[in-house]
């Protein structure tokens, strides 16, 4: 009972490497994102999406004791119902934490330790989150908490770009450092190699959503969306090798530049598949049909392609919010984490002298990361990975049509736009302001 009620340290157990106490706090919060998206999961899988029905005052047919409409037959919906609340459930567990951590400076602050122990209450408090939100009465929440899932993934989504385009840019450098520093042939020779892939990897999806979500007489909207995105796309790789940007950032170059295209492609992809227009759309009818043609289709499958690549991306960038930090003191400023290196102190050293195996406290001089805006972007994820499993689909609160609406479209359209132009900016910003120290 101490071991699950107190601190991190503890529920190493000496099983694990010695690490630092801040970065395995922000591990466990990542696994009750991780546990309640794998719950997720699991809710919307059809045959376990059946058995929601039998939940009391959950569909028609059981009554109405939490305001479902009588008539309402939602049977189609029941996965996109329970993800919706498990995403409010885990939503609402980060936003109490960042409000209860306001201001922490070090771990001396008593609510320091409520963030870094008490795990097994804290399991306790999402468990009991996520039965409250099953017994939320439908009538409008699905279609107002929609809204707040947009806005939540369009935020989400500004993160992960940010932390794409700083991943690149720490890419390239530490490569062309190891050219410098060994066989110069190999390292351009890897570098030249990825860069061709990513970008014919772009140009070969470009044609892809040329030929499956445009037609030769109409979907204007999905050939001026792409058209738009490939033409920003050249427009920054340009940028990217231009002699100015060069003598202004030596390592930018083209593996960067091939890095964000790809992602913007997949961006792209992405808002297509949300496309609310069955001619321009190939993938609609296996995700939204009231037609009797269609009818035995699972209405809330989530994993088509543009999905399971969502949900890859999105562990990958909770982890790195989790364990790494930047390479750039502009970033870990931005983002609120601790320096490369920093927290190195004599902890560290006192640790790996002892050879002893635990979680030891480097936060009593002051927090490595601000704990606010980490659950804050936990929050986020969290909105972000139950719009990824429903599709963006919203349900209309008669519970009668499952439609994908232009939003999506225009939220996913509008990040790459926003993407695209932070990048722009880190190429031009020591042009501009060439005052300020971009090394």
């Amino acid at each position: 009972v101490s071991c699950l009620c107190g601190p991190a340290s503890c529920l190493l157990c000496g099983c694990c490497p010695s690490a630092r106490n801040s970065t395995v706090s922000r591990l466990l919060f990542t696994f009750f994102l991780f546990l309640c998206t794998l719950v997720s999961i699991i809710m919307i899988i059809p045959g376990v999406e059946k058995e929601l029905y039998k939940l009391p005052g959950f569909c028609e047919g059981s009554g109405s004791v939490l305001g479902v409409q009588v008539h309402a037959d939602c049977s189609g919906f029941l996965g996109h119902k329970a993800v919706y609340r498990m995403g409010f459930a885990a939503a609402s567990f980060f936003f109490l934490f960042a409000v209860i951590m306001v201001c922490v400076r070090s771990s001396k602050d008593p609510r320091a330790a409520v963030q870094n122990g008490f795990w097994f209450l804290k399991f306790l408090v999402l468990v009991g989150l996520t039965v409250g939100a099953f017994y939320i009465p439908d009538g409008s929440f699905t279609s107002v908490w929609f809204y707040f899932g947009v806005v939540g993934s369009f935020l989400f989504i500004l993160i992960q770009l940010i932390l794409l385009i700083d991943f690149a840019h720490s890419w390239s450098q530490l490569w062309l450092r190891n050219a410098g520093e060994g066989s110069a042939k190999g390292w351009y020779a890897a570098l030249c190699a990825v860069t061709f892939i990513f970008y014919a990897a772009s140009i070969v999806a470009i044609v892809l959503l040329y030929v499956y979500y445009t037609k030769p007489q109409g979907c204007t909207e999905g050939k001026v969306l792409i058209s738009i995105n490939l033409i920003l796309c050249v427009i920054v790789s340009t940028m990217s090798i231009l002699p100015k940007i060069q003598d202004a950032q030596p390592h930018s170059g083209l593996l960067q530049a091939s890095l964000i295209t790809l992602y913007t492609v997949f961006i792209t992809w992405s808002a297509l598949a949300n496309v609310p227009n069955q001619d321009c759309n190939p993938t609609l009818l296996l995700r939204n049909s009231t037609g009797s043609a269609e009818a035995a289709q699972p209405l809330t499958t989530w994993w088509d392609a543009p999905s399971i690549v969502g949900l890859v991306i999105f562990i990958l960038c909770t982890l790195f919010i989790s364990i790494r930090s930047s390479d750039h003191a502009q970033v870990n400023k931005m983002m609120l984490t601790e320096e490369s290196g920093a927290g190195a102190s004599a902890g560290d050293a006192a640790a790996a002298e002892s050879g002893v195996h635990h979680a030891y406290d480097n936060e009593q001089d002051g927090v490595t990361y601000s704990y606010s805006f980490f659950h804050l972007c936990l929050v986020l994820a969290a909105l972000y990975i139950m719009m990824t499993l429903t599709n963006w689909y919203r349900p209309d609160e008669s519970l009668q049509v499952l439609s994908s609406p232009w939003t999506a479209v225009w939220v996913k359209i509008c990040s790459s736009w926003a993407g695209l132009l932070l990048y722009a900016w880190t190429l031009v910003a020591p042009l501009v302001l060439p005052d300020r120290d971009f090394s």
